[in-house]
């Protein structure tokens, strides 16, 4: 059996333990709904209980789509036909027809840490933007390939790239996208921005490292939990570390300070993660914008699919056995529903849900704890801390 993480003393004391494990057998203990913790399908996640100021959240996101949209409007204009057009249908700007629409242009986590990090170094919000620019750049490159390498159909409730303008549109477009973040950076012509293009490119290559790690894992019968959690931090937790980090720098920011915030980012981004993972298995698809039980579907070996295979308990090795047999069968094009509820319920008694859970806690706790680290306005902080407990208390 391999064993999992221990939880610290504050972590034991938690809402709700992650697991129990008596004489061979695991059982996952949950509050029930509407009390927190880990949500049935529709509910909203919370898994550290914070109190959130939600307009303050609000407000910080819709700053940073205010500021970041129309420099990544024009540099998204930049492209050749008919990325531009294919660039413009995947931010939601225009429908499959090309005609202006209002899509969901996701959460815009990025952006608000990018302009928050600017004024953790005393600089004005605008400072950042073009950090906040390169950044969300990077993030589409990243899902327009993952969605190709998913083989998703849907994200944020419309058709993917690859279905409407197909394959090779969505990989010239995300190349072009990841060229473009550099290029707006290295326009500044500034130390500080050669710095923070250092840490893009650092960034992006473990973005990808993570990427590479998730389509091997998929064709393993084990991963390790350390593995799924380095994978994680590579593939969400880099990006999101360089975002609330590159304001900063171009703020002029010392590197001690920019890697404290880089910490901060990278726990928030292994928080965002374990989240995004329970929601890609018990997440509503009203919400999510994606098929039930997706990550199911696809065999992704995520967070509450390893720590159950970890557990070493009966439904533990009934689900070691079930993924066996999928490793050697065709596919699971031919799966019912049903089949996929009994795996998320085995994946759940086995305790995968509730530790996953506990480790969104933890990470968020870390994250917030490295803010101790810098010394900045206490109004910056808070907001720091604020935008982490809308990170992993969302259902989508």
């Amino acid at each position: 059996m391999t064993s999992l993480p221990e939880a610290t003393p504050a972590q034991a004391t938690a809402p709700y333990a992650a697991s129990s494990t008596d004489a061979g057998t695991s059982q996952a203990r949950t509050r029930p709904p509407g009390t927190g913790g880990i949500p049935n399908r529709g509910e909203t996640v919370d898994t550290a209980n914070p109190v959130i100021d939600t307009a303050d959240v609000a407000a910080l996101l819709a700053r940073g789509r205010t500021l970041a949209t129309p420099v990544l409007r024009a540099a998204v204009n930049r492209l050749a036909p008919p990325m531009d057009t294919v660039a413009a249908y995947h931010f939601g700007w225009i429908d499959a027809q090309g005609r202006p629409s209002d899509g969901d242009g996701g959460k815009a986590v990025r952006p608000a840490l990018a302009l928050l990090s600017a004024e953790v170094a005393g600089a004005p919000p605008e400072t950042g933007i073009p950090g906040a620019v390169a950044v969300e750049l990077v993030h589409n490159f990243s899902l327009l390939h993952d969605d190709l390498m998913d083989g998703d159909e849907q994200r944020r409730h419309r058709d993917t790239v690859w279905k409407v303008h197909g394959p090779a549109q969505a990989i010239l477009v995300g190349d072009a996208l990841f060229a473009l973040a550099n290029e707006i950076l290295l326009e500044l012509g500034t130390v500080d921005a050669g710095r923070a293009t250092r840490r893009l490119t650092t960034a992006t290559r473990k973005l990808i490292d993570g990427q590479a790690q998730d389509i091997a894992y998929e064709h393993r019968e084990r991963v390790t939990v350390e593995e799924c959690l380095r994978m994680e931090g590579n593939k969400t937790g880099a990006l999101l570390a360089c975002a609330v980090s590159i304001g900063a720098v171009l703020g002029g920011a010392d590197d001690r300070t920019a890697d404290a915030l880089e910490e901060y980012g990278h726990d928030l981004g292994l928080a965002f993660q374990a989240v995004d993972d329970l929601l890609g298995i018990w997440g509503d698809p009203e919400s999510t914008g994606k098929q039930t039980w997706s990550d199911l579907r696809q065999r992704k070996k995520s967070l509450p699919v390893v720590a159950a295979l970890a557990d070493g308990g009966p439904a533990s090795r009934r689900l070691a056995g079930i993924l066996a047999a999928d490793a050697r069968s065709a596919g699971a094009d031919d799966f019912d529903e049903a089949e996929f509820a009994a795996r998320a319920a085995l994946i759940e008694e086995a305790g995968g849900r509730a530790w996953t859970a506990e480790e969104a806690r933890r990470r968020h706790a870390t994250a917030v704890g490295a803010l101790d680290r810098v010394d900045m306005d206490p109004r910056v902080r808070a907001q720091l801390v604020a935008l982490a407990d809308f990170v992993v208390v969302r259902q989508k």
